[in-house]
């Protein structure tokens, strides 16, 4: 249930080591499976259009010998009878059943009705957002949220020239993701390259005429003039079809180690949640890497192989002229030590070192380094041992959790 990297994931996986039986893949959207991280980067800026960000051709659905219902949505699931329950009542059985229904994005009180005011989870939303950006010179952005997808839609808008301002109730943009240190450079990069930022206030209410949003009051009292909002808060795990299924629902769908939520059925990509051997903790993650690695395991434990699932997380951004790529997990009081290269050189690998280990690395346009030093988080490496002398260390407290 969800058609999209994981759920097309597990399918053609299941197919690859040898499964021939019936295989249904439903997904919510009426495109055919695509990839989603282009949505803020090439298919926003205009670089690349939709036929080049689809996951298989129709040919090779085809060959897939599966019965694709796309266009349609799940309301409800019944664990007992093995069967989901789809939107005007249809119910598919199953036998085994893989649910990769990904996150609802995050939205704000008053936004949804106002023209101009745009969400970045689908195809249609970034094509939407696109056409709003070109719809006139002079285009007035506003970006509300400072992580991955309003970082990357700043850059996008900043590289059509227009004017953004980027808002977020933390002190830097990324602080989650990273913790204050790297956040800090990355909104210099931000000023640098003429974003204005906004951070340490929220939107406290959106200005109109005539149906489109113009404007915007901020929580410290700012008014901002804006043609076009972003609103990239965050989201949920699509598990709202769920309620009453008997499946444990906290931060997603909750799994054992193998990725398995009950009898029959399991979980894969950001709506999953799984205990990860590897580092002794439960975490959802919303990676592309990690969805189709996830699914890949899925589809070997509903095959029978029962195998715990414990990656090293992989993700990247490209902001501007930075191209930073990390490597595990980054827990709030993680301790950061500089490895390769300097923080104000443009080119380094910091480490993390959480309970004597290292827990994570990130580079930032080091991507050789980067990929030599990601096996001390494979190997649970000693921090000591890893300690450039002298160290440049900076204590822990300083970073959010990225784990969800």
């Amino acid at each position: 249930m969800g058609a999209s990297v994981a759920g097309l994931t597990a399918a053609v996986t299941m197919r690859t080591l040898g499964y021939d039986g019936r295989l249904t893949l439903i997904g919510s959207e009426p495109h055919t499976p695509y990839n989603r991280p282009p949505l803020s980067k090439q298919i926003l800026a205009g670089t690349w259009e939709p036929d080049r960000i689809k996951l298989r051709t129709d040919e090779e659905l085809s060959d897939l010998d599966a019965r694709l219902l796309f266009g349609k949505s799940a309301t409800g699931l019944d664990t007992a009878a093995r069967r989901v329950v789809l939107d005007g009542g249809v119910g598919v059985p199953y036998d085994a059943l893989v649910i990769a229904t990904g996150v609802t994005p995050n939205s704000l009180p008053g936004a949804h009705h106002l023209a101009g005011v745009h969400l970045l989870r689908t195809l249609d939303d970034a094509l939407a957002l696109r056409a709003d950006l070109r719809r006139e010179p002079d285009v007035k952005v506003a970006v509300v949220g400072a992580g991955f997808l309003g970082s990357e839609a700043a850059v996008a808008a900043r590289r059509m020239r227009l004017d953004v301002t980027m808002i977020d109730p933390r002190p830097v943009p990324m602080r989650r993701q990273f913790g204050d240190r790297i956040a800090a450079l990355v909104g210099r990069l931000h000023k640098a390259n003429g974003v204005s930022m906004r951070c340490g206030t929220g939107v406290r209410r959106f200005f109109e005429s005539g149906g489109r949003v113009t404007g915007l009051e901020l929580t410290d009292g700012t008014l901002l003039d804006a043609d076009v909002v972003v609103v990239a808060i965050g989201a949920a795990p699509a598990i709202g079809w769920l309620a009453g299924s008997g499946l444990d629902l906290g931060n997603g769908v909750e799994c054992d180690a193998t990725c398995r939520a009950a009898p029959g059925v399991y979980a894969a990509g950001d709506v999953a949640s799984w205990h990860n051997d590897h580092f002794g903790c439960r975490m959802r993650l919303e990676h592309r890497l990690n969805a189709t690695e996830q699914a890949q395991a899925v589809a070997r434990n509903v095959l029978g192989e029962n195998r715990p699932f414990a990656p090293v997380p992989y993700f990247w951004t490209d902001q501007y002229d930075a191209h930073i790529q990390a490597y595990g997990i980054f827990p709030a009081d993680a301790e950061l030590a500089v490895l390769h290269g300097e923080l104000e050189g443009g080119h380094f690998v910091v480490a993390y070192g959480h309970r004597g280990r290292v827990v994570g690395v990130l580079g930032w346009n080091s991507p050789c380094e980067l990929r030599k030093l990601r096996q001390l988080v494979v190997d649970r490496a000693p921090w000591a041992a890893v300690l450039p002398a002298p160290p440049t260390v900076w204590p822990g407290r300083h970073l959010s959790a990225s784990l969800r």
